[in-house]
């Protein structure tokens, strides 16, 4: 079957937006983390509950606003204005003085970016794309959250992040790009051409992708967000923790130098291996993935020292990439023609929802009893156990079990 051509202005706005996108989202994720953790003392707890919130807020703002993007058959005006909210309430954070206003704020912000990126440009990517180039487009996007965390790692490895005015910068800076960015795409952006919208009244949409017949006609995708939410459950056991295990438990100033080469080859890695899921299908190329990624969490757990680490990190990041991108690709294609913003609410549930829940909580209770250290100033912080990459594994061979069964050989749901 000859590839569907989308042409350069596509790719090009999905790249900007994309990587824009997902250089917040590592702000959010990753060093929002390390924020309260070095600015306030944040204890495991408090990490888990930031990250809980997060993604109920972001579950709920992406069932509704996608709902609403279809309901008014546009997705530019909610990407555009969005990302230039978005970026302003990351600026705000360069004035939060507390753990409390960093998770209200962190909310606040997530609804922006939930209603810009999560509901609005994930349903333009599925308007766009078609089951010729949907590995290719997943390839390309599954590589973003990656190259976000070079530009941010490299771009901000020589700031002090024990002082406030580094992160006041750090704010300004990815604010006022996530801004600049979203009034860019008033220009850059184009609706697909057979979007319209949806006859039903919101409230029908808003309960479309929630409709046990609805379920019950689209399987393959009901399963495949249920295996999304256990490979998602593994990921977010350790991802909260990451940067301060390398930096505080392993005592790796440099571990961006260590780190980068990593994210490099894993994002070049997922350009590729994309790909395969439009030769191998979908069991041919997640099991090879998440493979890899157990291999990962082994070379993590028995090592510490630089190559070993960096030699699990990449092939934990190859393997983690690689899975977001075969599992974006199932989803993506199994997703009714003409109601892919209602379909995002649901993608959710499965991305971000459950394992924003479960995995920080599987995280904060196995890290209860963590060691313990006095800073400097005489305040205590934990530090990560390597038993985060223990737990993730434990997970992950469940899933493994539960691919088996839900989309083994022979089994066909749709």
């Amino acid at each position: 079957m000859m590839q569907t051509k989308l042409g350069t202005k596509f790719w090009i706005a999905m790249a900007v937006f994309g990587l824009m996108g997902q250089v917040a989202w590592v702000v959010e994720n990753m060093y929002f983390n390390v924020f309260i953790y070095k600015m306030f003392h944040a204890s495991p707890a408090d990490i888990s509950a930031m990250v809980m919130a997060s993604a109920v807020t972001a579950a709920l703002t992406t069932i509704i606003m996608g709902a609403v993007s279809d309901k008014v058959g546009k997705r530019k005006a909610f990407m555009s204005a969005g990302y230039i909210i978005w970026g302003i309430s990351i600026i705000s954070f360069a004035y939060i003085k507390s753990i409390f206003m960093t998770i209200v704020m962190d909310c606040v912000m997530t609804y922006f970016g939930s209603t810009a990126n999560d509901a609005a440009y994930n349903a333009w990517l599925t308007d766009r794309g078609d089951s010729t180039n949907r590995g290719k487009i997943e390839g390309v996007n599954s590589m973003m959250p990656l190259v976000a965390i070079l530009v941010v790692f490299g771009g901000f490895m020589s700031f002090n992040l024990d002082t406030h005015e580094a992160w006041t910068t750090i704010y300004y800076i990815i604010g006022i790009a996530t801004t600049l960015i979203g009034i860019a795409g008033w220009f850059m952006i184009e609706d697909a051409p057979d979007l319209k919208p949806v006859k039903e009244s919101l409230g029908e949409t808003l309960a479309y992708s929630f409709r046990p017949s609805v379920a019950g006609e689209n399987k393959t995708l009901y399963l495949g967000l249920l295996n999304f939410a256990v490979f998602g459950i593994s990921i977010q056991i350790f991802m909260p923790y990451l940067l301060i295990y390398y930096e505080k438990t392993l005592g790796m100033d440099n571990y961006v130098l260590i780190f980068a080469p990593a994210i490099i080859l894993a994002a070049v890695f997922t350009v590729f291996y994309g790909r395969r899921y439009d030769s191998k299908g979908f069991m041919g190329s997640i099991v090879p993935a998440m493979l890899m990624l157990l291999l990962g969490y082994a070379v993590l757990f028995f090592t510490k020292t630089t190559v070993p680490v960096f030699i699990g990190s990449l092939l934990m990041m190859c393997g983690y990439l690689s899975g977001m991108s075969v599992f974006g690709a199932l989803i993506r294609d199994n997703i009714p023609e003409g109601r892919s913003g209602q379909f995002q609410g649901v993608r959710i549930i499965g991305q971000v929802f459950i394992p924003g829940l479960i995995g920080p909580a599987v995280g904060a209770r196995i890290l209860r009893d963590a060691e313990v250290i006095t800073n400097s100033d005489g305040t205590t912080s934990f530090l990560p156990d390597r038993v985060i990459w223990s737990a993730a594994a434990a997970v992950l061979v469940i899933l493994l079990a539960v691919l088996a069964c839900t989309f083994g050989k022979g089994k066909k749901w749709n």
